[in-house]
């Protein structure tokens, strides 16, 4: 079992069941990991076609955090790939292998070759909350104001 280092105080423990490399910060304010595909033979995604793919690793999240899987931009704008689900949420308390759910938005085939950055991983903290039913809400400005209700600047 390997660690990943989190800033000076988190580790997350996780087991590497692939042949990548651990994800790693690209620079010291990076605010995403990269993930990488695990796989045995190039994966060809035709025009909106989805798939899992595999990254070989588990991780172990303390408790309170969520590991959240989003979109590489450069994959985005180049070639219209991008993640299903996005952000795709790891829970701490998940032991299953890392996937990621990718969908090709383009025209275009778009092959997943192993070890290729496929995915971005942030983690992020989160909250638990409790809903309390009650019969009427506090009366604010915007009110039931939904979808467009400010109008067009």
């Amino acid at each position: 079992m390997q660690l990943i280092s989190i800033c000076d105080n988190m580790k997350i423990q996780v087991v590497n069941r692939g042949h990548q490399p651990l994800p790693a910060y690209a620079t010291e304010q990076s605010a995403g990991m990269d993930l990488r595909a695990n796989l045995e033979e190039p994966v060809v995604l035709h025009p909106l076609e989805r798939r899992l793919i595999p990254t070989g690793l588990h991780i172990a999240l303390p408790a309170g955090y969520e590991a959240q899987v989003r979109p590489r931009s450069g994959l985005a704008l180049k070639h219209g790939l991008t993640v299903l689900n996005a952000p795709g949420t790891i829970d701490a308390d998940y032991r299953g292998e890392v996937g990621v759910v990718l969908i090709n938005l383009s025209n275009e085939d778009f092959t997943i070759n192993d070890g290729e950055r496929i995915a971005q991983m942030v983690i992020a903290r989160h909250e638990q909350a409790e809903f309390v039913e009650v019969e009427a809400l506090d009366k604010t400005e915007r009110g039931e104001g939904g979808y467009g209700h400010t109008g067009v600047l």
